[in-house]
Formats: C-alpha cells, sequence, structure tokens
C-alpha cells in the first residue's frame, strides 16, 4: 500500500483519486449494442450473448422446475443465513415507511403528498466468480414493501445455461416476479427497450463491471431511471489506536477483494497503527482464495497519516467514501461531522462485512465520489411521491389575485386567465 505522510489540502485531490478507466472505447461498444437490440430485440440479445457468455440459449426465462432445483440444492445452513438477513433488511426498510403528509396551506386550500411504487423495476445480479446474491435480498425486499407491480431479475447464465442456485433461491423467497438468464449490456438494453423476452422496466437496480455501469448510464437517455451511477467498490477507514489492527487490516482486504479496481483507504493519527495494519494486511492476504485480485486492489490504496481527527474528517468528507468505517475514541465526533459517506459503521466489532449481508442497511451505495449527491438504495427509491390539492370556492378567493398577479408578471395571460374566469363566476353568483 502506498503510505503518505501528514498531505497538504492542496494534494488531496490527487491523493484521492479513484483508480477510475477511460469509458470512450466502453461508450463505443455499449452504444452499438444497444442499437442493435433496440432494433432486432430478442435476436441482438441471443447474439451477444453468445460472445459473452459462450452459450446459446432457446429460452430466457428461469422456470419453476430450475427454482425447485435451485431450492432443492441449496444447504440448510445457507438458507437459514439468507432467510436471518432477509428478516433484518424487511425490519429496516419497513421501517422507513412514511404516512400521508396533508396540510392545508390557506383556509381553502389543501395540500397533501402520498407516495406510490414504481410500477416495473429491473434487477440486475452479476454472476461469474462471485455471484451476488445478497444484492437480490437488498434490490428484491424493499422493492416487495413499496408494492412494485413487476420485479424483473436479469443475470447471466454459466457455461452450462445455469444462473447461480443462491441467487435463484433468493429470488424466489423475495417476490421476483420474473427470473432472465441474461447477462451484461444486452439485460441493461433489453430492460431498456424491452423485448419478446425481456419486460421493459420503468427503473433499472443493481451492480456490474464498467460495461454495466455505461449500460446503466446509457438507459437514462431512452426514459428509464437508474438507481445511481456506481464504479467500483471502495471502503475508507478512520482509525487510532484504540482499533485492533487485525479487524481494520481485514476490513480493508474484505473490499479488496471485490475487484482489482477496488480502493481501500486508512487515515489514522497514529503511525503505529498504520506500521500494524500495513503488517497484518501482508499475514491476513496469504490466506485468501482471491490473493491475486485483492493484491491488485492494495496496489491502488492507501495509508494516510494525519495530524488531528479534525484534519482527518475535512479529508474524509473531501473523498467522499462508499463505505465507512469509524474505529477511534472519538466516534461521537466522526458520526456527527461526516457528511458524505454511502453507509457508516462505527466501533472495533462493526464489519463493513455486516452491511453487505445481514444487519439490515442496505449495501447498494454511491461510490465515486457520488456519496457527496446520491443516497443508497432505501424504499423510497422504489417509490414516487406525488402531491395532490384540492382548493374550495373560498381557497381560490384567498389565493387568485396572487396566482393572476404572478402569472401576468411572467407574461403568461392564459395562465391568468384560468383563475381570473373562476373568480367572475364566484363574485357573479354573490
Amino acid at each position: 500500500m502506498n503510505k503518505i505522510d501528514n498531505p497538504k489540502p492542496d494534494t488531496w485531490s490527487e491523493i484521492l483519486k479513484r483508480p477510475t478507466k477511460t469509458i470512450d472505447d466502453i461508450e463505443v461498444t455499449v452504444k452499438e449494442i444497444f442499437k442493435e437490440v433496440q432494433k432486432k430485440g430478442d435476436e441482438a440479445v441471443a447474439k451477444y450473448t453468445s460472445i459473452f457468455d459462450g452459450i446459446t440459449l432457446e429460452n430466457y426465462e428461469v422456470t419453476t422446475e430450475e427454482i425447485q432445483e435451485a431450492v432443492n440444492s441449496i444447504s440448510t445452513e445457507l438458507k437459514d443465513a439468507i432467510e436471518l438477513a432477509k428478516g433484518n433488511i424487511y425490519k429496516f426498510h419497513t421501517a422507513q415507511k412514511t404516512e400521508r403528509i396533508s396540510i392545508e396551506t390557506t383556509a381553502g386550500v389543501k395540500c397533501w403528498q402520498e407516495k406510490r411504487p414504481i410500477q416495473k423495476i429491473g434487477l440486475y445480479i452479476p454472476g461469474g466468480t462471485a455471484p451476488l446474491f445478497s444484492t437480490v435480498l437488498m434490490l428484491a425486499v424493499p422493492a416487495e414493501i413499496a408494492g412494485c407491480k413487476e420485479i424483473v431479475l436479469c443475470s447471466p447464465p454459466d457455461k452450462t445455461g445455469k444462473i447461480n442456485p443462491a441467487i435463484l433461491y433468493a429470488a424466489n423467497l423475495c417476490g421476483v416476479t420474473k427470473i432472465l438468464k441474461v447477462g451484461g449490456i444486452q439485460a441493461i438494453a433489453g430492460m431498456t427497450f424491452g423485448t419478446k423476452s425481456i419486460p421493459k422496466v420503468y427503473k433499472i437496480f443493481g451492480p456490474g463491471n464498467q460495461f454495466v455501469t455505461v449500460a446503466k448510464q446509457l438507459a437514462t437517455q431512452f426514459g428509464v431511471a437508474i438507481d445511481m451511477p456506481a464504479g467500483p467498490s471502495e471502503l475508507l477507514v478512520v482509525a487510532d489506536d484504540t482499533a485492533v489492527p487485525a479487524f481494520v487490516a481485514s476490513d480493508l482486504l474484505s473490499q479488496a477483494e471485490h475487484g482489482t479496481d477496488s480502493q481501500v483507504i486508512l487515515v489514522s493519527t497514529s503511525r503505529k497503527l498504520i506500521d500494524a495494519v500495513e503488517n497484518e494486511i501482508q499475514i491476513q492476504l496469504d490466506q485468501l482464495p482471491r490473493k491475486a485480485i485483492a493484491k491488485k486492489a492494495i496496489e491502488n490504496s492507501k495509508l494516510i497519516y494525519v495530524e488531528n481527527d479534525q484534519i482527518a474528517l475535512e479529508l474524509i468528507n473531501e473523498y467522499g467514501p462508499e463505505h465507512f468505517i469509524i474505529c477511534s475514541e472519538f466516534d461521537d465526533f466522526y458520526c456527527n461531522g461526516i457528511l458524505n459517506a454511502g453507509s457508516v459503521f462505527i466501533g472495533n466489532y462493526t464489519p463493513e462485512s455486516a452491511g453487505d449481508y445481514a444487519s439490515g442497511t442496505n449495501h447498494t451505495l454511491p461510490t465515486n465520489g457520488y456519496a457527496k449527491n446520491y443516497s443508497g438504495v432505501n424504499l423510497d427509491s422504489f417509490m414516487k411521491a406525488m402531491t395532490f390539492q384540492k382548493i374550495s370556492k373560498k381557497g381560490i378567493q384567498n389565493i387568485g389575485k396572487a396566482i393572476e398577479i404572478m402569472a401576468e408578471a411572467e407574461g403568461l395571460q392564459a395562465h391568468k386567465n384560468a383563475v381570473t374566469l373562476r373568480l367572475k363566476s364566484l363574485e357573479e353568483r354573490e
């Protein structure tokens, strides 16, 4: 890891750069595939499934028999773990429900807000070396709570035409209405335009590689919303001498093993702790099955010493981490002062892995600095807030003159007339 000692604020932006790659070439590929899927539908999906996944499928939809086979193949131990996680995620997201907000702003003018579910949502779940069945829980559970009518899940098939059984088990458990064996750009394009096999959706959720990320961003140009812009996973830990070095190292490595372009950062007011954590990383790294991936990610990562907690906090807010772990004597200081973070984990016994799986919070979070202006996925991500108003005769008389004056000042005569006609009608009846 790169050690940095007491960096000056004017160097922070350079030091904190993410290891992101250029997307110019990716955009060309994504646009080409989108155009072909829009024009040829399932024919294009089949073509790119063959190219990227190495398999030709006659039917993309997962059958009830395949789901039952997956259910039977999952160990009781894993089923119990998934159901425990689902229960906690359900509790936390159900608690986010809000009641109708209603107020009479002026006598006779009643305004209220109600939330409605997004009717059709798409979930993208990566397969490959790390099939993220936990992400199914994070997305399908709040979608079901919100009342989304259609929950479509796309995940790439393996070389035998199967989707990981844990993904199927979680999807079936959480109310997904259709599961499709489609991955990558073609899955996002299919959910954007709709094909004979893939339903068109209104909003797409879920992580993916850089191709999927760019595809999701392109989908927004065709009237489909997305959960957030997302990039490689990242973690920042702030720690002092009250932290356990082995714990800190394990947290850093837990994010580093996600991918070679992941980034992990330790910020500390203790040089002693930094040295101890660096040593622990080397010890633990050698024991990881995904050692090669984690080792490459560690090369993009930083160990940063700063003089005091105030400087540390300012640096962390400048970075805006996806995951932020606080292992400090002054955890209240950091909790109260953090402005930019996707999700915060406090204390020596709160690993980031807890949020990834089973504590109940959502692990679909803004990366690449988007924590400065985006929230992580929550219940409201699957809903729309709609406003209503009802104005009585007395109400239009109370605010009508103000509307007329404002409309006329903006040069919108028809707006003014819509009020004037009503006011004159009321005057004639008096």
